[in-house]
């Protein structure tokens, strides 16, 4: 067996025209469905992971969520009855990315950042009806679509139900580090509240043109700070920003749970009327992170034991994802 390219036809049924992106553990393709005439998106792993555990699970886990979800905001897994090896088939869609999107123009002006954030509470709030939490939301699992709507992608880290307690060994069940919760980071057991933070830092990203915690000097520093502090308040890398919008953020950005939107929908209900938001003051009560305090050098040799292994981890998927 061989890595598929341009002009295999597999499975006697999709016939592979081209090569529409790539990453450290599969490739993703543009292909006819001779079946039924449409176009789709085939998504093929690497034979180097077709036999690691791991890797497997996410993705039949991908592909089993993916088959049960039916909302325009979510990307379509589309079903077939025989294969011959692991691979996905998804609705093709025409657009680019958030990332691509932010590669573009940093910070996105307010009314399309708002937009799209509304956009994506839509498709979360459905999740969370199902009892899905994505747990990888971040700018490259948003596909923003040429007829405006957008689709959440990528369900290979996704849990059913609340998310169960991950340990070094489930380490594989962590997102990735600019948007993850701190319950996440924690260990903890989370809902789809960690989803409504990735929102959060997503929707500062988009206003601010920077991801939260950016002046930490290393991914060691930003996760120690996200546990122990706030974010800079976002009007102070943009101006343009009104207090209400920045209200909205830093709700979200919460970093208890219970302290944050408990919904998407309350979240999307504040991003549809910014105006109508009352102001808390929370952008005065930011705490600065101080990742080299008392705290921590007394917690310094259980720290450097549990979270290096996973800055290790989180690095390494990012080099094989790239």
């Amino acid at each position: 067996m061989t890595e598929p390219r341009s002009g295999d036809i597999v499975d006697g049924r999709f016939a592979i025209l081209e090569s529409i992106g790539q990453g450290g553990m599969a490739s993703v393709f543009k292909a006819i469905d001779h079946q039924t005439g449409q176009t789709v998106a085939l998504k093929c792993p690497f034979l180097a992971f077709e036999s690691d555990p791991v890797f497997y699970s996410r993705f039949e886990r991908e592909i089993e969520l993916g088959r049960t979800m039916d909302h325009p905001g979510v990307i379509r897994m589309l079903a077939v009855d025989r294969q011959t090896r692991p691979y996905a088939v998804m609705e093709f869609l025409e657009g680019e990315t958030l990332w691509d999107r932010l590669q573009r123009s940093r910070p996105l002006p307010i009314d399309e950042a708002l937009s799209l954030a509304t956009l994506t509470c839509d498709a979360l709030e459905y999740l969370r009806q199902h009892g899905v939490v994505h747990r990888d939301l971040k700018p490259t699992n948003i596909m923003l679509c040429r007829d405006g709507s957008i689709r959440i992608m990528d369900f290979g880290l996704a849990s059913l139900g609340a998310g169960r307690r991950m340990t070094l060994m489930g380490a594989a069940g962590l997102g990735t580090l600019d948007y993850m919760a701190p319950e996440q980071l924690k260990g903890r057991p989370g809902d789809h509240r960690m989803d409504v933070y990735s929102l959060g830092a997503i929707l500062y990203e988009m206003t601010t043109g920077r991801v939260p915690y950016d002046d930490q000097p290393d991914p060691y520093s930003m996760m120690k700070a996200r546990l122990v502090g706030d974010p800079t308040a976002p009007r102070k890398h943009n101006r343009e920003l009104i207090p209400q919008i920045e209200e909205i953020v830093l709700r979200a950005l919460a970093r208890e749970p219970a302290d944050r939107y408990q919904t998407a929908n309350d979240l999307k209900r504040d991003l549809m009327a910014p105006c109508d938001v009352a102001i808390t003051g929370r952008a005065n009560r930011l705490q600065r992170p101080h990742v080299r305090s008392r705290y921590w050098k007394l917690a310094g040799v259980i720290a450097a034991g549990v979270l290096a292994p996973i800055v290790l981890f989180l690095l390494l998927m990012t080099v094989l994802k790239g």
